[in-house]
C-alpha cells in the first residue's frame, strides 16, 4: 500500500475496493459453511470433491510457499523499521545497520515464537487485536496530517493498470495482500476456536463484513497517507529508508515516527497469523482440529521462523522481497473459491440452508477477478525474471 500510494498516487484504490469487497463475502461463505456443518474447509474438500485430495495438497502447498515467502519480506521490513526508529534518535547505530537489523529480526522471531508456545486462541486473538489496533490509529491519525485530493479517491476507483514497469506487479501484490486465500481457510478454524455454533450465523455475517470494511480503511488510508505525503513529491519509495528521507521534511517528526509505528505494527501483526497458517492448513486437512501444544504445531512454526530470518540475513531489499511474495499468494484463489462454491452449493451437506443467489453472484465474479489477477501474476513474472 505505501509503495502503490508513493508511486501511483490513489490509482490502484479500485484493486484495493474490489479484493476486499470479495474478501468479505468468501469469509461469509466460509464461515457459513462451517457453522451450519460443523467441517472445516480443507477437511471438506477432501472429503468431499472429486480430487479434493489432489486440490487440497495443492492448496496447501501453494498457500505455505507464498505465505512464508511474505514473511521473510514482513519481517524484513519490521526489523528494518526498528532500526530506523533507533536510527533517528541513535545516529551511531548507522555504522552496526546490518548487524543492528539481523539482532532485531532474531530477538523479534524468538519473542513471537515463545507467544506461539501459549497455544491459545483467545490469547492469539488479543495479540493481533493490540498490534491492529496500534496500526489503525497509527495511519487514521497520519491520514488528518497528510491526505490526497478528494477528486484522486474518485479517480482511484476508475480500473486502470498502471502502463509502467512494475505495474502489473504491484496490481496482483495487492490482490495477494488483502485477498489471500489463506485468510478464507483459516475462517473455518478460528470460528469453531471462538466457539461459535449454527445460532451465531448472524454474528458471522456481522464480523465478516466488519472485517472486510476494516481492511478497505485502513489500507486505503495507508495509500492516502503515501500519496498525500510522498507521491506528490516525485520520490516513490523503494526502500525503507526513502519513508525517513520524503516523510519527515513533509509531516515533522511526530507524524514520521506515528507513520513508522503503523507500519511496524502491519508487519508485526502479518507475522503471527502467518507463522500459524501452515499448520493450521495442516491439521484441517488431517482432522479439522488445530492442537497447538502438539510436536507437528512446533516444529512446523519452528521451521518457519527460521524461514523467516532470509531476507535479514543475506540484506536484500525487504520492499521489493515483499512485494514479489505477495504475488505467489494469488495462484491458489482459484482452487479455493471454485472449492467453496461447489460445497456450498450441495443441498445435501449445507442442510437446507440455500444459498442465495446474490452471494452465488459474488462468488462467481470472485472467481472471474482471481483468474484475471493470475494471469496478471504470471505476466508479472515472466517479465521480472
Amino acid at each position: 500500500m505505501i509503495v502503490a500510494g508513493s508511486t501511483y498516487g490513489m490509482q490502484l484504490l479500485w484493486v484495493l475496493f474490489l479484493s476486499c469487497l470479495f474478501s468479505g463475502i468468501l469469509m461469509f461463505v466460509y464461515g457459513n459453511y462451517t457453522l451450519i456443518t460443523g467441517e472445516t474447509a480443507l477437511f471438506a474438500f477432501k472429503r468431499h470433491l472429486k480430487w479434493g485430495k489432489v486440490m487440497t495438497i495443492l492448496i496447501i502447498i501453494g498457500i505455505a510457499f507464498g505465505q512464508w515467502n511474505s514473511l521473510m519480506g514482513i519481517m524484513g521490513l519490521s526489523s528494518n523499521i526498528i532500526y530506523e526508529i533507533f536510527a533517528i534518535y541513535f545516529p551511531n547505530v548507522a555504522q552496526y545497520k546490518y548487524e543492528v537489523v539481523l539482532g532485531i529480526a532474531i530477538f523479534v522471531t524468538i519473542i513471537f515464537y515463545a507467544l506461539l508456545l501459549v497455544g491459545r486462541y483467545t490469547f492469539f486473538e488479543k495479540i493481533l487485536v493490540f498490534f491492529v489496533t496500534v496500526m489503525g490509529f497509527s495511519f487514521l491519525i497520519s491520514l488528518l496530517l497528510v491526505y490526497p485530493l478528494p477528486s484522486e479517491v474518485l479517480n482511484g476507483l476508475i480500473p486502470t493498470i498502471p502502463k509502467v514497469q512494475g505495474g502489473k506487479m504491484l496490481v496482483a501484490a495487492f490482490v495477494g495482500t488483502t485477498m489471500a486465500a489463506a485468510t478464507f481457510l483459516s475462517r473455518p478454524l478460528f470460528v469453531k476456536g471462538k466457539g461459535w455454533t449454527i445460532q451465531n450465523l448472524k454474528q458471522q455475517k456481522r464480523d465478516a463484513i466488519t472485517a472486510a470494511i476494516l481492511v478497505f480503511l485502513i489500507s486505503a488510508s495507508v495509500m492516502a497517507v503515501a500519496c498525500g505525503a510522498l507521491y506528490h513529491q516525485g520520490k516513490p519509495v523503494t526502500e525503507v529508508l526513502d519513508m525517513v528521507n520524503t516523510l519527515e521534511p513533509v509531516a515533522g517528526r511526530f507524524a514520521m515516527t506515528l507513520f513508522f509505528f503503523g507500519t511496524l505494527s502491519a508487519g508485526l501483526s502479518s507475522i503471527f497469523p502467518i507463522l500459524l497458517i501452515a499448520p493450521i492448513l495442516i491439521a484441517d486437512y488431517q482432522s479439522g482440529e488445530l492442537d497447538t501444544s502438539s510436536r507437528q504445531f512446533k516444529s512446523i512454526t519452528a521451521f518457519a521462523c527460521l524461514f523467516a530470518l532470509i531476507v535479514p540475513i543475506f540484506g536484500s531489499n525487504p520492499v521489493e522481497i515483499q512485494i514479489l511474495s505477495q504475488i505467489f499468494n494469488v495462484f491458489v484463489l482459484p482452487l479455493v473459491i471454485v472449492g467453496i462454491i461447489l460445497l456450498i452449493n450441495n443441498k445435501k451437506l449445507m442442510k437446507g440452508n440455500k444459498t442465495g443467489i446474490w452471494v452465488n453472484i459474488g462468488l462467481i465474479a470472485a472467481l472471474f477477478f482471481s483468474l484475471v489477477i493470475s494471469y496478471n501474476g504470471i505476466l508479472a513474472l515472466v517479465n521480472y525474471f
